[in-house]
């Protein structure tokens, strides 16, 4: 099978390692090239545009940062969609709203193609190891023709729906984690000003109904103030949980942690905390405590 990707990032790169180690013949483009020479020195061939990548695979793959560049990418003059074939399966890893990937499945499905909204959970060591859950929503022959790639990528994967659905599930993963990184952030003040000790704090919260991925995560990051290793940027969880809630509106939903997770993420990226790890929030609640404020 020919496969294409499209967005060498930190997430993207990792992958299309793993599809040239499971065999795919494997066609790039990204737009910064050195990372397309890097892949290719592996034996991956290099292309110039979307377009060029399309024409040579029979499934397409995409990871990218925002809804913008995915619709360019996709829907462009020079986009994917643009030279799509009938029969030809597009799949987005990419973490968008529903509505944007239901655009794209009406636009490929126009030239006979199919799409799949596929993101991904499990951040570069998942891609990495090949590990990452994929949340897959689209027509269930176009999954079962993708499932072979899919497996070179991930140990969980899961069709959920129609075309959005894996957008859908993926964004309200998204805001789970950052409740949850809320909550972690709030115990690890808690504990600081009540003056327990931190780590067994944490030790005794991961054995407990406590628990959860962003406390076993971001817990540690928070008291030892490490907030610039390994990182997971502050900007692209604000970006998923602001999609989040932007879907519950559309929904009718009123989500009140989701919204107060939102604020805080906000006023940490207002406050220059952008490119810091997710887990700096906790020096915005410091900041706000500290001042007396509430969220």
């Amino acid at each position: 099978m020919k496969v294409g990707f499209i967005g060498l990032g930190d997430m993207g790169m990792p992958m299309t390692k793993n599809l040239l180690n499971a065999g795919f013949q494997l066609t790039v483009h990204n737009r910064s090239r050195g990372k397309v020479d890097d892949i290719t020195r592996l034996g991956a061939a290099p292309a110039w545009s979307p377009a060029e990548v399309t024409q040579a695979s029979d499934v397409v793959l995409t990871c990218l940062p925002d809804v913008p560049t995915v619709e360019h990418v996709f829907l462009g003059e020079e986009g994917i969609v643009s030279q799509a074939k009938p029969g030809q399966v597009l799949v987005d890893h990419s973490t968008v709203g529903p509505s944007t990937s239901r655009k794209i499945a009406a636009a490929a499905e126009a030239k006979g193609a199919w799409f799949l909204d596929a993101p991904v959970s499990g951040l570069v060591k998942g891609a990495t190891e090949a590990t990452l859950t994929i949340m897959v929503g689209g027509e269930r022959s176009a999954f079962d023709t993708a499932l072979p790639v899919f497996r070179a990528l991930g140990s969980n994967i899961y069709h959920v729906g129609g075309p959005g659905a894996g957008s859908a599930i993926k964004l309200m993963n998204q805001m789970l984690w950052s409740i949850n990184t809320l909550g972690a952030a709030e115990a690890c003040l808690l504990s600081a000003k009540l003056g327990a000790d931190p780590d067994l704090a944490l030790e005794i919260f991961g054995n407990s109904s406590g628990q959860s991925s962003a406390l076993t995560r971001s817990g540690p990051r928070m008291l030892n103030q490490n907030f610039a290793e390994d990182v997971l940027p502050l900007r692209l969880v604000l970006k998923d949980i602001s999609l989040a809630n932007e879907m519950a509106l559309e929904a009718g939903a009123n989500l009140t942690a989701a919204q107060d997770a939102l604020e805080v993420f906000q006023r940490a990226a207002d406050e220059g905390l952008a490119e810091l790890d997710a887990s700096s929030i906790f020096l915005t609640l410091q900041g706000l405590r500290e001042d007396g404020q509430g969220r």
